[in-house]
């Protein structure tokens, strides 16, 4: 799902031949999409390392190397995926090179992508939401993916255990559950 989250994420992954040094570091939030870009990334010819910030920074330093100089890799677009935001370099010589390099963040949703993620959430679980869901929804809850995906998950449990459509009541139990009583709209 684009929306204004991810957008330049999406535009800056469509042209890595405009990276600095090859290049791209991309960070976000849990659950925002980044391994799934990053497998798009991968389809399109770019060097993929998920999960960066975990990985020894001396083989990540030596593989930014090889697309920099490094034989049959040297010019491949490199896109490091960093789950920690932001992502803390100790490696003096790879803190250097990533300084360099495309910073790209996914962002937290908006309320129009916040809405498509509650629909499409529900979708994926075969969820019947009745109308007006996202529209109370959204004011009510968490801007984060994670978070978005926790409600329509307590939205379905709920509805199940009740077996009770998801109605405004299921709704109301489902953020109750998540966030504590008495929902108000969150600013």
């Amino acid at each position: 799902m684009i929306g204004a989250a991810n957008q330049h994420v999406v535009e800056a992954l469509q042209n890595p031949s405009a990276w600095p040094f090859h290049t791209a570091v991309l960070t976000g939030p849990g659950r925002s999409g980044k391994s799934l870009l990053g497998h798009w990334a991968a389809s399109q010819g770019v060097e993929v390392i998920d999960g960066a910030d975990v990985m020894e920074e001396a083989e990540v330093f030596h593989r930014w190397n090889a697309v920099q100089h490094g034989g049959a890799r040297a010019g491949q677009p490199l896109l490091l995926i960093a789950d920690s935001t932001p992502w803390e370099v100790t490696l003096p010589d790879l803190k250097s090179r990533l300084g360099g390099s495309l910073q790209l963040a996914i962002d937290d949703p908006d309320d129009a992508m916040a809405a498509s993620l509650i629909e499409a959430f529900a979708e994926a679980r075969s969820l019947s939401l009745a109308e007006g869901a996202s529209e109370y929804l959204v004011p009510r809850t968490r801007r984060s993916f994670a978070s978005l995906e926790a409600l329509v998950s307590a939205i379905d449990r709920i509805s199940l255990e009740r077996q009770a459509p998801a109605t405004m009541s299921v709704w109301r139990a489902a953020l109750e559950a998540l966030q504590g009583p008495e929902q108000k709209k969150l600013l």
